[in-house]
């Protein structure tokens, strides 16, 4: 018996999500996989890239229109802008040019997969009802992540295809030059602060030291997008998907810079944009020196994403037991996590495998 064609495309592929979303289809061996991204990519086995802005809704038809394959498009892409209010208009126009670029002329579209967060809940504005579940009410707006879940709602009245929204919390894994990467800022801030000879020191806000959070791997947040998309039971729902487990800084900081061979000092209060903006002249020496990947300083650094993880004074975190009611029981614990992903760096020579002072 033959197996039906599954052709995925994955818009954003070179953000930390979508890269991670285009190896385990890929890895899968049960899907032909193209990816979207501004800056293209690789090609690999069943893996195909185009160059795209999204954003240019001409562009956007123009380089789509031969996709009639595809089954399942799965939305990871991302602009940021300065404020909320400003991320609405092109994170919102992204997803409408792809829909409807790709839903007219893809004949066997079945499922279109939208990756939001907690923003939905409100997690960026300040304290919010913990844990946050998937039945709870929207916040006033601009939201840019309720308006492209409510335009999928819209769009999909009376079609063949269905649609699920996936919510991680802070989304770990590799990818260069993306706007948020948690776990890039760490290690690379861990890495300048050995090679100055300073203790690692918790840079966020005194109240956010303590406070419980959780994060989502990017290898497990992939397995479930792929799991959703697939469950017919999953249709038309949203999900958040996490690792898991709970942590506090006070307890994490000290392992990871165990990792890093460094000393704990006490946190002190400090914008990593601010005091990591003069440091491209030490990382390209340092380049050179630990014999690392000549990637340019600004795609290593999310220093404003940092910023903002290390602000949240308050509890961070959701329930993710309404997927492991429809059946995804997948987690992985968020300590060993973090040193799988800072091993894997050093493993791709982005920071330096040992560093002598």
């Amino acid at each position: 018996m033959q197996t039906k064609s599954r052709v995925a495309l994955v818009v954003g592929a070179q953000g930390v999500i979508g890269r991670n979303l285009v190896a385990h289809l890929a890895a899968s061996g049960q899907w032909e996989v193209i990816g979207l991204s501004r800056r293209g990519g690789e090609e690999g086995n069943r893996v195909r890239h185009i160059a795209v802005d999204v954003l240019d809704r001409d562009d956007c038809t123009a380089r789509l229109h031969s996709l009639k394959e595809v089954s399942h498009i799965f939305y990871t892409a991302y602009q940021d802008r300065p404020t909320w209010a400003e991320l609405v208009a092109p994170n919102l126009n992204m997803l409408v040019n792809v829909i409807e670029s790709l839903e007219p002329i893809a004949p066997g579209l079945e499922h279109v997969s939208l990756m939001q967060g907690y923003k939905v809940y409100g997690a960026h504005l300040g304290p919010f009802k913990t844990p946050a579940r998937e039945s709870d009410a929207y916040h006033m707006p601009p939201e840019f992540n309720v308006d492209q879940q409510l335009f999928l709602e819209n769009r999909q009245q009376g079609k063949s295809w269905s649609w699920s929204a996936i919510r991680p919390s802070v989304v770990c894994g590799f990818a260069l030059g993306n706007p948020m990467n948690l776990a890039m800022v760490i290690a690379v801030y861990a890495a300048i602060s050995r090679e100055l000879g300073l203790p690692l020191r918790f840079p966020g806000k005194p109240g956010a030291y303590d406070k419980l959070l959780e994060m989502t791997d990017a290898g497990l947040l992939a397995k479930a997008t792929v799991w959703a998309a697939m469950d017919e039971r999953c249709a038309n729902q949203a999900f958040n998907i996490n690792n898991g487990d709970l942590f506090r800084w006070n307890e994490m900081w000290p392992k990871i810079a165990d990792f890093f061979d460094l000393e704990v000092a006490p946190p002190l209060p400090m914008s990593l944009e601010t005091v990591m903006a003069d440091k491209e002249p030490l990382w390209n020496d340092m380049t050179k020196k630990y014999g690392l990947e000549p990637h340019a300083y600004k795609e290593v650094s999310s220093w404003r994403f940092g910023d903002l993880v290390f602000s949240w004074d308050y509890d961070l975190f959701a329930d993710g037991s309404k997927a492991r009611r429809f059946g995804f029981h997948e987690y992985i614990e968020t300590e060993a996590m973090f040193l799988k992903i800072f091993t894997d760096f050093r493993q791709r020579r982005i920071i330096p495998a040992r560093q002598s002072r």
